[in-house]
């Protein structure tokens, strides 16, 4: 029996949605943050912080992710990656360097991924959060 998920973690699409006003993934992630079942991590707060138009947002997109925990990439996390990223490109498929950073650390934390991103779902251990 597989191991119920202890959160999730969620990637760059679905913080995209959360700051559009009203979207329903937006609104999810919300909820999971009231509910303390969110987590993120550097490549996310990376790939937000990189869009930025202004000062503005980006004082609200680093005050958003500042109320949630914070999972670090540690050695082993990196080696995990290069391991996973390398069997996928064994099968033919090559996927971007942070869906593959995402997905170690939220298998390393027994999380699922809440994503927009279907290749996800090619990437063996991970959980996706459906709703």
């Amino acid at each position: 029996m597989e191991e119920k998920s202890k959160g999730i973690l969620a990637d760059t699409s679905i913080w995209i949605e959360f700051f559009k006003p009203g979207t329903p993934m937006g609104k999810k992630l919300e909820s999971l943050i009231i509910r303390n079942s969110a987590s993120t991590c550097g490549i996310i707060l990376f790939e937000l912080l990189q869009g930025v138009r202004s000062e503005a947002e980006k004082i609200k997109i680093s005050d958003a992710l500042s109320n949630i925990p914070y999972l670090e990439m540690t050695r082993p996390l990196w080696q995990k990656s290069a391991d996973m990223s390398a069997s996928l490109k064994r099968k033919g498929l090559t996927l971007p360097l942070s869906d593959i950073i995402v997905a170690a650390i939220a298998i390393e934390h027994n999380l699922s991924v809440f994503t927009l991103d279907k290749h996800f779902e090619q990437i063996p251990g991970v959980k996706i959060y459906k709703i």
